[in-house]
């Protein structure tokens, strides 16, 4: 297990990445499904704050196998089979999603989690032995991921036999969630890792991808329920199709920004991009939950008002541009996105779900999407290049 050069040639995901990725799939579904419900029930204040820490978790060990990966993939046995026992880990966490979210039992999720990072450190331990240049850095973050692991296993223990009061459980995750972070700048001072900036770019368009689809599934599903028990209306195809072209006009925005080239010019930022990142994953899940609980109530009276469906909607759209536009500014040139129509855009989108109780939920959904198209036709004349990186596949 020797480095991969930073320059690599035609670097794209491999068919074991692709594989990898689909374990997520299951694990997203969970948790978007999860947070759908606390918004329908109206608790989606109380639902937050779980969602927020079993994506952290999700989303922290897809993005530890994907950095390793971009570094150290040498798609042979030992490697393959430790990649799949990640994957194991991974199904067990999302089978474990339903009862941390609804009833704070952190078990199954925190064993899946448990048997993704031992399979990463054994990963890193055996670059440490096989490559001598990098062995600094591979240990250090063995031993980092391995002291992390052991705090999470702490704070579950502690908080299952009331050791850990209710109100000092969030400061806590909140903690052993830095200590994490922290870890890969500690180890990468030994040296850096030699990840590509193009594969690393298509890996986290991969998994945008996966969140776009988590949410057309959310949304389909709650077409199919709303069917099952009501004729079709037009409100109904209003909501769908809506929800639809607003995942439309987001993914345009998303695929417009040379990501790949940017990382390679400053890869120095490569720490705000990729952790900035977790906020609009987190966002595109959370929209997706927003979508199905909007078409839901197109057939079904929820406990949910329609101002907190349309905030539902809404904040998660907001947060996805603004965080866009926040994370790429650094790593271009020539920023893309511009800051008028998306601080404008946001505010706007922010503003509207007030007129939910006077126009309703389909017609605050299609005012959201609108703005979202205008962005995204506004920054594609702006730019007049749709594929920036098309060479670079």
């Amino acid at each position: 297990m020797t480095a991969r050069s930073i320059d690599e040639p035609h670097r794209a995901s491999s068919q074991l990445e692709l594989l990898f990725d689909l374990t997520f799939v299951v694990a997203v579904a969970a948790v978007t499904a999860e947070f759908a419900h606390h918004i329908a029930d109206g608790r989606a204040v109380s639902g937050l704050v779980p969602f927020l820490q079993v994506f952290f978790a999700v989303w922290w060990a897809w993005m530890n196998f994907t950095w390793f990966a971009s570094s150290y993939d040498t798609d042979d046995v030992p490697y393959r089979l430790l990649t799949m026992v990640q994957m194991a880990g991974v199904l067990v966490l999302a089978a474990g999603v339903p009862a941390a979210a609804g009833h704070s039992d952190y078990r199954a999720v925190a064993i899946g989690y448990l048997v993704m990072r031992a399979a990463l450190v054994v990963q890193w331990l055996r670059a440490g032995t096989e490559d001598p240049a990098g062995r600094r850095t591979a240990l250090r973050y063995a031993l980092g991921i391995s002291v992390a692991q052991a705090g999470w296993i702490l704070w579950l223990v502690a908080a299952e036999a009331g050791a850990l009061p209710s109100p000092a459980q969030v400061p806590c995750f909140i903690a052993l969630a830095l200590l994490e972070l922290a870890v890969p700048r500690w180890a990468e001072r030994a040296g850096p890792t030699t990840w590509h900036p193009h594969h690393i770019a298509e890996r986290y368009g991969l998994f945008t991808i996966i969140l776009f689809g988590e949410s057309v599934l959310a949304a389909s599903n709650a077409v199919a329920g709303a069917l099952d028990e009501a004729e079709v209306s037009g409100r109904l195809v209003a909501i769908a199709g809506s929800g639809l072209v607003l995942l439309f006009a987001l993914w345009w925005l998303y695929f417009l920004i040379p990501v790949g080239t940017g990382l390679s010019d400053r890869r120095h930022l490569s720490y705000r991009w990729g952790y900035g990142h977790y906020g609009i994953f987190a966002s595109l899940a959370a929209l997706g939950a927003g979508l199905d609980v909007a078409v839901e109530q197109t057939a079904h009276d929820l406990k949910a008002s329609p101002l907190a469906v349309c905030y539902a909607v809404a904040i998660p759209a907001a947060l996805f541009v603004l965080l866009l536009w926040t994370i790429h500014v650094p790593i271009l040139g020539t920023p893309v996105l511009r800051p008028a129509p998306v601080l404008s855009g946001a505010a706007a989108i922010l503003l509207l779900p007030p007129a939910a109780a006077r126009t309703g939920v389909v017609t605050v959904v299609a005012s959201i999407t609108a703005i979202c198209v205008v962005m995204a036709v506004l920054t594609l004349i702006q730019n007049g290049d749709t594929s920036p990186e098309r060479g670079h596949r």
